[in-house]
């Protein structure tokens, strides 16, 4: 009864969070994070949430036919993801993850109050592109590796491409493929990974995907603005949350 009472908290985590992400096409691990450190240290959460965000991103990577133009466009993004995600790691090792994800969640709440008011990050063209790219990729994984979330910089950097729904949703999930294996290595090698943990992960793999389902259903449909603006609305969401758990 009492592993039970236990396991509740975790499953209904991962339902809200597979619904949030289904419905926006990212924040499985933000909201996650958020909810599980509600009772067990951050760091702990992070090894829960590792194995239900990458088999979720997996399948939504690779579910779709969309895949193609999304590496040819963002594989730069995904190469420089991978290495700030290991260099990120090393950063939280040594620092307040809390606190770090409060700054995350300031930084949310900013780029989505940017965004509904009007002002939308410009695209950077072709030409600039080819090296704000893999700059926004080394970004997005270094606030990974110290955080667990790979919201910030990349999704409002994908918004700015003015990528189609679908290549948006399959070249985020590419993302956080990349990124949260990248953050998973880093934490095995930290020693920040325990086996059982990592092993308990597994149980918020059908929560996640059932919570994904609904939120997709709820997803289709919608314009191509109304899902942008969904997007953006969901970042503000999830910073608040972040930045009043940590700093209030």
């Amino acid at each position: 009864m009492t592993m039970l009472l236990d396991a509740l908290p975790v499953i209904g985590a991962f339902l809200l969070a597979g619904f949030v992400k289904g419905v926006a096409g990212f924040g499985l691990p933000t909201v996650t994070l958020g909810l599980l450190a509600l009772t067990r240290p951050l760091p702990d959460a992070m090894a829960l949430m590792l194995v239900p965000a990458l088999a979720t991103n997996l399948w939504q990577a690779f579910a779709g036919p969309h895949l193609g133009a999304a590496l040819r466009r963002l594989w730069p993004f995904l190469l420089t993801a991978g290495i700030g995600a290991l260099a990120g790691t090393g950063i939280l090792a040594r620092s307040d993850a809390t606190v770090l994800s409060g700054l995350l969640g300031l930084l949310l709440m900013a780029s989505a109050a940017l965004s509904l008011s009007g002002w939308p990050v410009p695209p950077p063209g072709p030409r600039r592109e080819r090296w704000v790219s893999p700059a926004m990729g080394l970004a997005s994984g270094v606030v990974t590796g110290m955080t667990g979330s790979f919201l910030m910089p990349a999704a409002p950097y994908l918004v700015a491409l003015r990528l189609p729904p679908g290549e948006f949703i399959q070249g985020f999930g590419l993302g956080v493929v990349v990124a949260t294996g990248a953050l998973a290595i880093g934490l095995a090698g930290g020693g920040l990974l325990p086996e059982e943990l990592g092993l308990a992960s597994l149980a918020g793999v059908v929560p996640a995907f059932l919570g994904m389902a609904a939120g997709q259903r709820l997803r289709r449909g919608m314009a191509e603005a109304r899902f942008r603006r969904v997007v953006q609305a969901a970042l503000g969401v999830l910073g608040f949350y972040l930045a009043v758990k940590a700093f209030i």
